[in-house]
């Protein structure tokens, strides 16, 4: 999921998001809710935001649905762009840089 950190705060753009599905696969629907769960600002057509005080659980989160095996790192790894210049201690487990486009 393409990332990008500003003032301490963690902004998932909105194409990456986990979808929600009515009827869908329970695991995708809960990986939904749960990321919703913990943003601090989520809007239906937005990028969602994640400030410093839940990086922990947000990495929780990632690791937890990147064990279960069932969705792919694509979907459960935080993808900071290069000029980011360093990605924060507490998110460097569930973390790397873009691939150059």
């Amino acid at each position: 999921m393409r990332v990008k950190l500003e003032n301490q705060v963690i902004y998932i753009y909105q194409d990456d998001l986990p979808p929600f599905k009515k009827g869908g696969s329970v695991v995708r629907n809960s990986y939904f809710w749960a990321m919703k769960a913990i943003a601090g600002y989520a809007p239906r057509h937005g990028d969602w935001e994640y400030e410093e005080e839940v990086w922990v659980a947000l990495k929780r989160v990632l690791i937890a649905f990147q064990e279960s095996g069932y969705l792919g790192l694509s979907e459960t790894q935080l993808e900071f762009p290069v000029e980011q210049f360093e990605i924060p201690d507490a998110l460097r487990d569930v973390s790397t840089w873009q691939s150059p486009s």
